[in-house]
């Protein structure tokens, strides 16, 4: 805490903000879908001791869904086996109490709501961790892969457009020389990767470098830029670009992972398309490593989205649970389209055999506080993070991280809000971020108040209540070096 903004942060008490609604109403969903699942998979479980802890599990669960709906104190998380970690959370329940409740633990409609959400994922996670049968189970996963089952159209679509363009790449074709349509693609490329958004196929109808250019693909892509308040594309594009021009033998890019299915693969499109038009060289892929915030990414999401691409029939003409209730058969698979999503996988297998594409977990992104800590909790980290031309952050959870979640004006500059990792930390920060929280900064003057004063923006209630809902984006760029 000693390193964090002195700008207040929400709180779970406070009605104006979304931690409010979160804690009341959005958690306890999340924690029964958790119970649902779990409770699913002890009923299939052979294991007598298996069946016992799941039960268990599903026990303790519940008894946290009840200390969340009803107010309770934030108890001290048990140890399992990580013991630095789990020590940082308790000491920071113990100093939340003083601050909050006068030196008894803190109460959870009471307590500052990025500190509070980490910490029910943390907990959760040990309920699995001390178990026997358990320890390496992921209580989302199921959601995960119903995620990316749902996204088939935009799946193949994708795929399709991605194996055009790499081709094109091969073939040197002239139009991949053209520097118009590199940009334009590039922007193109990150925009889908922002939005990550399976039901809008628009962005990938003129996804070639051809038609890039032409009226309608600028007509699509005004009406996506239309709703991206901060939009620092071009000047990464130029940081990558310069790079590249230099001849610089080794050009990394790194992502700092948030959601696994339909995101996680266009996050590996956008990775497969940096390689292979030569914007970088090496690609980190940095997930979680616990099940965190519902749909993040684990190791295992990435091992198990290459095995759908490797055998895509295997999940599409599989009956999910809902269509052997309603007795449908799923539409076969395309011969194009197998063949489609195989050459991804041969590509993506590639890189990650030639050490192109790596992936590199590191138990930091589960800690309780904000990005403000990194530089002093865990140097190592930024030493990793310095020599990358760019360092991706996905998501919202990571923009409420690298700007401290606190309730900054919203004019405020993205750097500014950045604190010790702004340009001072010499990484190149790039956060990709479509807004589902309070905090938003870098805005220009007026337009907040513009966009309360829209329908459902939040009008007089002081609440921010059109950042919420993921309909906005910003795209925020901190030059370190």
């Amino acid at each position: 805490m000693e390193y964090d903004t002195k700008t207040p942060q929400p709180y779970t008490s406070d009605p104006k903000s979304f931690a409010s609604d979160s804690v009341r109403k959005r958690w306890p969903v999340i924690l029964t879908q958790a119970i649902d699942d779990v409770y699913r998979s002890t009923s299939v479980a052979t294991n007598p001791e298996a069946q016992a802890e799941g039960k268990k599990i599903v026990a303790q669960l519940a008894a946290l869904k009840y200390e969340v709906q009803h107010d309770r104190e934030l108890t001290p998380l048990t140890d399992d086996g990580f013991t630095d970690e789990i020590n940082a959370y308790n000491k920071e329940v113990e100093e939340l109490g003083k601050i909050t409740n006068d030196g008894n633990p803190p109460k959870w409609f009471n307590v500052p709501w990025l500190f509070s959400e980490c910490y029910m994922y943390r907990r959760m996670s040990t309920f699995f961790k001390t178990s026997q049968h358990w320890k390496s189970y992921d209580v989302f996963a199921r959601q995960k892969m119903d995620t990316f089952r749902s996204s088939r159209s935009a799946v193949l679509e994708l795929a399709s457009k991605y194996r055009e363009i790499t081709q094109q790449l091969r073939d040197n074709k002239e139009a991949t020389h053209n520097p118009e349509a590199e940009k334009l693609l590039f922007s193109e490329m990150f925009e889908i990767c922002l939005w990550g958004n399976a039901t809008d196929l628009s962005l990938l109808t003129n996804l070639t470098y051809e038609d890039i250019q032409k009226l309608q693909g600028a007509e699509a892509r005004k009406a996506a830029e239309a709703n991206i308040l901060v939009n620092d594309l071009p000047r990464a594009y130029e940081i990558l670009k310069k790079a590249q021009a230099e001849g610089k033998k080794e050009r990394q890019v790194d992502i700092v992972l948030d959601n696994a299915g339909f995101e996680l693969y266009v996050d590996l499109i956008l990775a497969g398309y940096l390689l292979s038009s030569g914007l970088a060289t090496h690609v980190v892929l940095r997930p979680k490593s616990i099940p965190w915030f519902v749909s993040d990414v684990l190791p295992s999401d990435f091992s198990a989205l290459l095995s759908v691409v490797a055998n895509p029939r295997a999940l599409y003409e599989t009956p999910s649970d809902d269509e052997k209730l309603q007795e449908k058969t799923p539409e076969p698979l395309s011969d194009a389209a197998e063949s489609d999503l195989q050459f991804l996988f041969a590509e993506w297998a590639q890189f990650h055999a030639e050490g192109q594409l790596i992936l590199r977990p590191n138990r930091y992104w589960t800690a309780g506080g904000s990005y403000w800590r990194l530089p002093k909790e865990n140097p190592e980290l930024l030493e990793e993070l310095k020599p990358s031309e760019l360092v991706i952050f996905k998501g919202d959870l990571n923009y409420r991280k690298l700007t401290g979640d606190a309730w900054w004006d919203p004019t405020t500059p993205f750097t500014e809000a950045l604190g010790p990792m702004g340009p001072a930390s010499g990484v190149n920060v790039l956060s990709l971020r479509t807004c589902k929280a309070d905090v938003v900064v870098g805005l220009p003057p007026g337009k907040d108040e513009e966009l309360k004063a829209t329908e459902g923006g939040g009008g007089d209630s002081g609440a921010r209540k059109w950042a919420w809902n993921g309909k906005w984006a910003v795209v925020c760029l901190s030059e370190g070096h």
